[in-house]
């Protein structure tokens, strides 16, 4: 593997997802002759089956279930009726309105270039491309950028085959095609695709079945964030299987639908279903790119170090496919260090800080963290405080009918330096964002609480909970003092 005298290119990326548009628009920045390659659709899983469409979907779900609670707030409307083709064109045309900010013309102006069809490594410097005509084209390049994304886990369960499951990527042409949702639909898997879609979709009509093997929905979360949605769930008619294992599905009858034979500490369980999607995350994709060829692999993922190149210095990674935190906003976070340290790494190069990294889940109430958890805080070993506001107590969240959830931050023992957040409440995903610059920046409850928040707002329970943080911490020497003082001055 003779490393070429000369380069095409400074710089290819592998995919146009989140991870690879954004590599490739930095590098474009920098004026590096950069190509994008991309064997599908331009946007990734975000825009085309993933955040994008799910979200359009939670919104319509939204509405309906307000309609649904309108009377409390003394507007009397009759039962939502859902015209679900018109559900679904919404989805649509929501994908519709964004793609132009992830297209290949709006990339070509801004300087990169744009294939579309497959890639693969031929040698460390070298990427085949096989053009969607057929053609194909060697180019070389100093640096190559793998952002090919993930894939849906579908485990091997005995009769999967005989029925017609669905995945994330596979659900929204299947639901575009019903004139109504599924009547009884089950959802394998209770992390945030599987509890955002169940509250969706139950609340746009179907009988939903959420099934998760551990004891907990959202076990990655805070145990108080999972027992708040488990709670909004099942009062949305959400039926809850937790410590349920999926064994085998069988057939249904007349080919449709089909049963999911699950097994529980009592014994085994059958639950007929119309449609059943697995949500039981995703995996990075690395077949048919020559990886293995190259021994970037170890136990089927790219080994990486910390400023995300492979043992190939100049081959780097990023989103999904680099991991460990398969979010969106992650892959454009990691898209930075993968342009910078794929261009100029061999000069200086950069580590990723993953001691920040946020993550939502856009059920209702919508719950958002950064930081430690209470769980990982005591794992760790690390002696911390605990504050928490009730935004049931927030008058912006009582005269919107929000009145639930809550914010809870764990900091140092005896000191207002915050180590993570919870939050559970209306635009969680938003109140947090507060929190996760004070923490980048150093910035404690403190700094927060001096800070003027607009009334009546949410971001008030941001203000309200470092108050309640600088209460518990009140000097009580000096208060007594003060009381002294005072008193004297009243004489």
């Amino acid at each position: 593997m003779q490393k070429p005298k000369k380069f095409d290119r400074n710089l290819i990326v592998i995919g146009a997802g989140a991870a690879g548009l954004v590599t490739a628009y930095i590098s474009a920045a920098v004026k590096a002759k950069v190509t994008l390659i991309e064997s599908g659709k331009m946007g990734g899983d975000c825009l085309n089956t993933g955040c994008v469409p799910s979200k359009a979907l939670i919104m319509c779900a939204r509405l309906a279930h307000g309609a649904r609670r309108s009377s409390n707030f003394g507007v009397i409307l009759p039962e939502p009726s859902i015209d679900f083709p018109r559900v679904m064109q919404h989805v649509r045309d929501s994908i519709k309105a964004i793609e132009p900010n992830d297209s290949v013309e709006r990339y070509t102006e801004l300087g990169v270039e744009v294939l579309k069809g497959t890639a693969a490594l031929v040698d460390p410097w070298t990427v085949k491309i096989v053009h969607s005509s057929g053609s194909e084209k060697n180019l070389t390049a100093r640096a190559i950028v793998l952002a090919a994304g993930a894939e849906p886990i579908v485990p091997p369960f005995p009769g999967l085959d005989r029925v017609s499951y669905l995945t994330s990527d596979t659900l929204w042409e299947r639901l575009s095609q019903l004139q109504a949702p599924p009547q009884r639909l089950t959802l394998l898997g209770g992390g945030a695709i599987g509890c955002e879609l169940a509250q969706a979709l139950a609340r746009l009509g179907s009988e939903i079945t959420l099934v998760e093997r551990a004891r907990v929905i959202l076990p990655e979360l805070d145990r108080e964030v999972s027992a708040a949605v488990t709670v909004a769930l099942e009062a949305e008619g959400v039926t809850l299987l937790t410590g349920h294992e999926a064994v085998e599905f069988e057939g249904g009858s007349d080919q449709k639908g089909g049963v999911l034979v699950l097994r529980n500490a009592e014994g085994r369980v059958k639950i007929e279903f119309d449609e059943v999607i697995l949500a039981l995350g995703r995996r990075a994709k690395t077949t048919g790119m020559g990886l293995e060829k190259l021994q970037l692999l170890e136990n089927g993922k790219l080994k990486l170090d910390d400023c995300l190149r492979t043992r190939y210095p100049h081959i780097l990674a990023a989103g999904d496919m680099a991991g460990p935190y398969q979010f969106t906003h992650m892959a454009s976070y990691q898209a930075w260090y993968a342009a910078v340290n794929g261009l100029f790494g061999d000069i200086k190069k950069f580590a990723v800080d993953y001691s920040l990294v946020p993550s939502a889940v856009f059920v209702d109430p919508e719950v958002a963290s950064v930081g430690l958890s209470e769980g990982k805080a005591r794992e760790q070993g690390i002696d911390y405080e605990i504050t928490r506001y009730n935004i049931g107590d927030l008058d912006r969240a009582i005269v919107d009918g929000a009145a639930r959830g809550f914010v809870k931050v764990l900091t140092a023992r005896g000191k207002d330096k915050i180590l993570g957040v919870s939050i559970v409440g209306e635009n969680a995903a938003e109140l947090i964002s507060e929190f996760i610059l004070a923490m980048k920046y150093g910035l404690g409850l403190n700094k927060i609480l001096s800070t003027i928040h607009i009334y009546p707002t949410m971001s008030e329970a941001n203000k309200f909970v470092a108050g309640n943080w600088k209460r518990a911490h009140a000097p009580a020497a000096v208060l007594r003092l003060l009381a002294v003082f005072n008193r004297w001055r009243r004489k």
